[in-house]
This record gives C-alpha cells, sequence and structure tokens, in this order.
C-alpha cells in the first residue's frame, strides 16, 4: 500500500509533465504566430518600399504625406513595425494606390482570384482611376471564378449549346 505522501508526489509529478507538455506546445505556437506576424509586416514593408521607390518619392515625402514619422515608416518599411488599416491607407493616399492593396499585403483583406501579374498591372496603370480599377479587378475576379467553375464542371452531354472546341473539331 502507497502513503498518501507518495500518491501526492506522484500525481505533483505527473501534473507538472503535463503542464510542461502543453507550455511546449504554447510556447512553439505563439513562436509560430509571432513569425508569421514579421513575415507579413516585412512583406508589407517591402511591398511599401517598391511601391514608393517606383513612384519615386522619398522616404521623407511619403512620411509627411501619410502623417507619420520618418522612422515610424522606415521600420514600417523593415518589418520592424505592422502598422494600423488608418496607417495603410494615409500610406496608400500617399503613393497614390489603393489601400485595398496595401490591406492584401497586410493579410487584412484575403486576396482577389486570379493571376497577381494581372491584378497588378491593373493596379498600376495610371490611366485608370481609383474606381475603374475598382471595377476591373471585380469583373476580372469573377471571369476567373467563372472559369474555375466551368473548368471543374464535367460538360453535360445533353446541352444543345456545344462549346468551341466541340463546334471547331467538327
Amino acid at each position: 500500500m502507497q502513503n498518501p505522501g507518495d500518491f501526492v508526489r506522484g500525481q505533483v509529478t505527473t501534473v507538472r509533465g503535463v503542464v510542461d507538455q502543453l507550455a511546449g506546445s504554447v510556447a512553439e505556437t505563439v513562436a509560430a504566430e509571432r513569425s508569421k506576424v514579421s513575415a507579413t509586416g516585412s512583406q508589407v514593408g517591402e511591398f511599401i518600399r517598391e511601391q514608393r521607390s517606383a513612384a519615386r518619392v522619398s522616404l521623407r515625402e511619403l512620411a509627411r504625406t501619410a502623417g507619420v514619422s520618418n522612422p515610424y515608416l522606415s521600420q514600417v518599411e523593415r518589418g520592424l513595425r505592422k502598422p494600423s488599416a488608418e496607417i495603410l491607407a494615409a500610406i496608400a493616399k500617399g503613393l497614390k494606390i489603393s489601400a485595398e492593396t496595401l490591406y492584401e499585403q497586410a493579410g487584412i483583406l484575403d486576396r482577389r482570384d486570379g493571376n497577381p501579374d494581372t491584378v497588378a498591372a491593373i493596379r498600376a496603370d495610371q490611366s485608370l482611376s481609383e474606381r475603374h480599377k475598382a471595377v476591373l479587378l471585380e469583373l476580372y475576379g469573377t471571369y476567373v471564378r467563372e472559369h474555375a467553375t466551368s473548368a471543374s464542371t464535367p460538360a453535360d452531354p445533353t446541352d444543345p449549346t456545344p462549346n468551341r472546341s466541340t463546334k471547331e473539331s467538327a
């Protein structure tokens, strides 16, 4: 028969083992989330720097336009700070790009469907207004989704309207 002191020590040892195991798991999860946030911050910072360079806007000028300090904007570009949605909108305005673009880069909004190069080309076209870009992106996304749906759905053999490839092969 086991005395009560040994029993309690055994239970404490078991509980400590479980707590240590859970603490290790939580620490790994926190580290993974921290690196994910850091990667997102770095990604949006790199994107801002690329857009600023392409627009030939100095760091100082963009910081002034966005209403933030030079050091803060520099830290954002280097991925050391994660800007709020309001700061991203101000930066987007200073870069003359849509805030949605920066929100997607920062992971605030889901990315649109389609080829990223096509989406980037539409967004980069300076002859289009922001409203025109939004409409084009919406149409493009709709076409991409429809194409993906029709490509994944097998053709109906009883459909009286043949598709183009059937018509051309006849």
